[in-house]
């Protein structure tokens, strides 16, 4: 499945840059391509300096409300993202469709982090303006949430997130929730804690992207997830994740060949360990029986993967998710591992979404009556000096 990505916002573009990142690793090791256009798109100059990956040029990395903000960003005020959005929109519509790779893509994933300023107000206007001009293309959207200590001490991150997420899940297909706490390492340096969660966000869509791309055919599964498989069990909210299980650095032909019964029994239980690992990792926490549609990927050398396994990881899914709708299959691309990768769709329920649209609203309704509060003592000084002459 080949992705246009387009990153909104400081975490929106770091995120899009691990793609641009999979993309040329995809290229380099697998020989397919699975993100042949990555967009960063911000208000703040600097953060667009800093990416990695993402080509240089005006129509890679795209800086809006120059004018208004002098290339300093909007201060997580995302109304603000939202009309520096819709004044520039124009620049992200010819950048998308001035690459000569686009009309190869089969969707767009946008991808923004929801408690800043620039992410979250431009994500629902840029969607809407794709959505418009592009009926033809699935849109799905990757929503980074924030972290526990930003929505406990900034409470417009929380307001924010909500208003956020209101304004997108109706124009999209699929919103992908990735929860920014979930992968927190508390002893790790800043720096690294970010890059390695931009990471780990970005990893899971690799091997599902890969697994229809590829040219090879040692690389082709027995049953091949492609892109309409991937398009078919996106709906509403939706988790994604990968677990992995190593495998044993080196082992004789002979070996592989005349298995102990006992090394038998742990090769067809590499499959249910791998994806109870993605199981306790998802995106974002959430009850497996509260999905409608669910897909699933093995990967791992082809020697490794047997009927058993696959059939094992399958009857486990139907287990844990028995409302949903069921696709999979393998792809033998990894070398030194057995992966499960798992996304869980059209989700009824997710506790993190009801926190954050209670909260969110209670903080609008307070933010009201403080600025009615603010502006009224503001009237009632200034009335005090009404008689004094001007200078």
């Amino acid at each position: 499945m080949k992705l246009t990505v387009i990153g909104l916002g400081q975490c929106g573009s770091r995120v899009a840059d691990q793609f641009a990142r999979l993309n040329s690793k995809a290229r380099r090791e697998r020989k397919a391509v699975i993100a042949p256009n990555v967009i960063a798109v911000n208000a703040d100059q600097a953060d667009l300096t800093g990416l990695k990956y993402i080509q240089t040029d005006h129509k890679h990395r795209i800086l809006i409300g120059l004018r208004q903000t002098h290339g300093h960003g909007v201060g997580k005020l995302n109304e603000l993202g939202a009309e520096l959005a819709r004044a520039d929109g124009d620049k992200i519509v010819d950048a998308i469709k001035s690459n000569p790779y686009f009309y190869q893509t089969h969707a767009f994933l946008l991808i923004a982090g929801t408690g800043g300023g620039t992410g979250s107000g431009s994500l629902p206007v840029v969607a809407q303006m794709i959505k418009e001009r592009y009926i033809n293309k699935p849109l799905f959207v990757l929503a980074v949430l924030p972290f526990e200590h930003e929505q406990d001490t900034e409470s417009r991150t929380l307001y924010n997130t909500a208003t956020c997420l209101k304004s997108t899940f109706d124009i999209v297909d699929a919103v992908f929730l990735a929860d920014n706490q979930r992968y927190v390492e508390k002893d790790a340096s800043l720096v690294n804690n970010i890059e390695k969660i931009n990471r780990q966000i970005a990893e899971p869509f690799y091997d599902l992207m890969c697994a229809g791309e590829v040219t090879q055919a040692k690389n082709v599964g027995t049953r091949t997830v492609d892109g309409g498989d991937i398009m078919a069990s996106l709906e509403g909210w939706t988790a994604i994740s990968t677990g992995r299980v190593t495998l044993p650095s080196f082992r004789f032909p002979w070996e592989i060949n005349k298995k102990h019964f006992r090394d038998k029994a742990l090769e067809s239980s590499r499959g249910t360990q791998a994806l109870e690992a993605t199981v306790g990792d998802m995106s974002v926490s959430v009850n497996p029986r509260d999905a409608g549609l669910a897909l699933y990927l093995t990967a791992g050398p082809a020697k490794e993967m047997s009927m058993d396994m696959v059939q094992s990881v399958s009857s486990y899914i139907k287990e844990i998710a028995p409302q949903a709708v069921i696709r999979g299959g393998d792809f033998p691309g990894e070398k030194h591992f057995i992966d499960v990768t798992l996304i869980l769709s059209q989700l009824a329920f997710v506790p993190r979404i009801k926190e954050i649209y209670e909260k969110g609203t209670i903080y609008g309704q307070d933010h009201q009556i403080q600025l009615d509060e603010i502006h009224g003592k503001i009237d009632a000084l200034a009335q005090l000096g009404k008689d004094l002459p001007t200078l």
